[in-house]
């Protein structure tokens, strides 16, 4: 959320920065209708003290026993204008509120510019991809000749984008998960945290999925809304609170399922497990003081790499060019794994400082020894999506009969298990 006040000061870098991201500019209508706002808030309380004063004439007035009828009716009269202001300012200040709601995270100023992700640039590669002495399959041609992935299951009880598996990689999956867990919480400092996957609609206004991205997610009759990630659950316990400073930064993770309705991603990625309505995923949020957000970032970043490392993935980390960064994120690094069944890198990680616009929304503030609280810095990162991450180990580890070898990094969560065969 951006703060007016802001955008008073300066409407010109204001608008440049939304051009960065292909917007017109928006200052000068946004502006009008905060003009409006105060104008009505003003006349409210002109009309408030004007009706004050006249309390104190007709109590005079009854006091000396003299016609205060006059009066009253003046009174009457003001008590319905004021209270015709009073609903005016709430409806522009709502207005306001949800013009501002719809507007995407300035960029820093290190974010390329670009229309979309050919325009992203290539920070760092790592690991070199395997050599095959057989042409590598895609996970879901390897998972089905296995028996251990049944998309005509998953359709059968849920619909397309889902999958079962089975025995060896059900296994794989949980193991991903527990290594990651174990990984951030004993390497990076991040405290594991249990969070509902059922949330209210604040909660999603908060990180910035409502109102812009309602078409991706699921809710339900009561109007609970399932997650997306657990970014929402995480960043949101610290929402309407006043953190001490001593206490940042909170790093906090969680591994999860995640619901997301893939709406505009119709004909993409329909064969296999990579765009699926429900997924699995350990997410990473930091909760930060202002000055110490954009070494956090870097920090995280290197976190979910960590966790490519120990898999043996090659991967490349990218900065999102302006046109690629996501609604609520000031900078994003995404990194991509390498996928020899499909001969491309696929994103399995991003991670992103949205600096204080989620905190705006949602009021999560810290505060310094006798100073006024300020909006904390909010951060976020998968570490990593464990479907694939399992689709990753899947076509880097294949063995030209098939079978599947286990990482050493996963092997304990394995029961020592060294390759997944055939069911």
């Amino acid at each position: 959320m951006h703060d007016i006040r802001m955008i008073r000061e300066d409407p010109a870098g204001f608008d440049a920065a939304l051009a960065r991201r292909g917007i017109l500019p928006l200052s000068r209508e946004l502006l009008e209708l905060d003009e409006q706002r105060r104008a009505a808030i003003a006349r409210q309380q002109e009309l408030q003290t004007r009706r004050n004063a006249l309390a104190k004439k007709i109590g005079e007035a009854k006091r000396g026993r003299q016609d205060s009828a006059a009066l009253e009716t003046e009174g009457a009269r003001l008590r319905v204008e004021i209270e015709a202001q009073e609903a005016e300012a709430a409806r522009l200040d709502a207005m306001l509120r949800d013009a501002l709601a719809k507007i995407p995270n300035r960029l820093d100023d290190s974010v390329p510019a670009g229309e979309d992700e050919t325009a992203n640039q290539l920070v760092k590669n790592w690991g070199a991809p395997r050599e095959f002495g057989f042409s590598p399959k895609p996970h879901f041609e390897l998972g089905e000749a296995l028996g251990l992935m049944d998309f005509a299951a998953a359709a059968k009880i849920a619909g397309a984008r889902f999958t079962v598996l089975r025995g060896g990689l059900a296994r794989l999956e949980r193991a991903l998960g527990q290594f990651m867990l174990d990984l951030h919480t004993g390497e990076h400092g991040y405290a594991e945290t249990a969070v509902p996957l059922l949330v209210n609609e604040a909660a999603m206004f908060g990180t910035g999925q409502l109102p812009k991205f309602i078409d991706d997610l699921f809710v339900t009759k009561d109007d609970r809304w399932l997650i997306p990630t657990a970014e929402v659950s995480l960043t949101n316990l610290a929402a309407g609170d006043i953190l001490p400073a001593a206490r940042l930064p909170l790093r906090l993770t969680a591994l999860t399922p995640c619901f997301r309705a893939e709406a505009g991603a119709a004909g993409r990625d329909v064969r296999g497990m990579l765009r699926q309505h429900q997924f699995t995923k350990v997410e990473l949020v930091s909760i930060t003081a202002p000055e110490q957000s954009w070494e956090e970032h870097e920090r995280m970043t290197r976190a979910a790499e960590t966790v490519l490392e120990r898999l043996g993935l090659p991967y490349r980390r990218m900065l999102l060019c302006a046109g690629d960064t996501g609604f609520a994120a000031a900078k994003t690094y995404d990194l991509e794994v390498w996928m020899p069944g499909q001969g491309s890198y696929r994103e399995i990680s991003s991670c992103s400082n949205t600096l204080a616009f989620q905190a705006r929304r949602m009021n999560a503030r810290y505060r310094l020894p006798e100073q006024k609280p300020d909006y904390v810095h909010t951060l976020n990162g998968s570490g990593v999506a464990v479907g694939r991450a399992l689709i990753a180990v899947m076509e880097n580890y294949q063995n030209e009969d098939g079978s599947i070898a286990v990482p050493e990094a996963l092997r304990p969560y394995m029961g020592g298990l060294e390759r997944i065969t055939a069911a």
